[in-house]
């Protein structure tokens, strides 16, 4: 599988525009999880997310959620992971509207907790 990676050299006194290039993934010994809650904590030289699975995405949890998964990065590769995500989800919105992170906005009215 290929991936395409946005490459800026930096030359001294331009701003050079973003060429892109191919990179070879391996991806047969992936598994795919499912998660609704990440936390992300970190040190001066790395992050750290996390990622489970909140059995209960309405209201405070009343259980200890359950982390299953853990990447730690450099922050160069947080920066770049935040940019290919921002685009990933205006490209997203552009087509299917506005997504609310909110869940008490997407709840239907009468079915709000207090």
């Amino acid at each position: 599988m290929a991936e395409n990676l946005e490459n800026a050299p930096a030359e001294e006194g331009k701003a050079a525009a973003p060429q892109m290039m191919q990179v070879d993934v391996d991806d047969s010994h992936t598994t795919a999880t499912y998660s609704n809650f990440c936390r992300v904590t970190g040190s001066p030289e790395e992050l750290i997310i996390d990622f489970g699975l909140n059995p209960q995405p309405v209201g405070v949890p009343k259980a200890p959620i359950a982390v299953t998964q853990r990447v730690v990065m450099n922050y160069y590769t947080a920066k770049r992971l935040l940019h290919a995500l921002s685009l990933s989800v205006q490209r997203h919105e552009a087509v299917f509207g506005v997504l609310e992170t909110d869940i008490q906005k997407r709840l239907k009215p009468g079915l709000q907790q207090k």
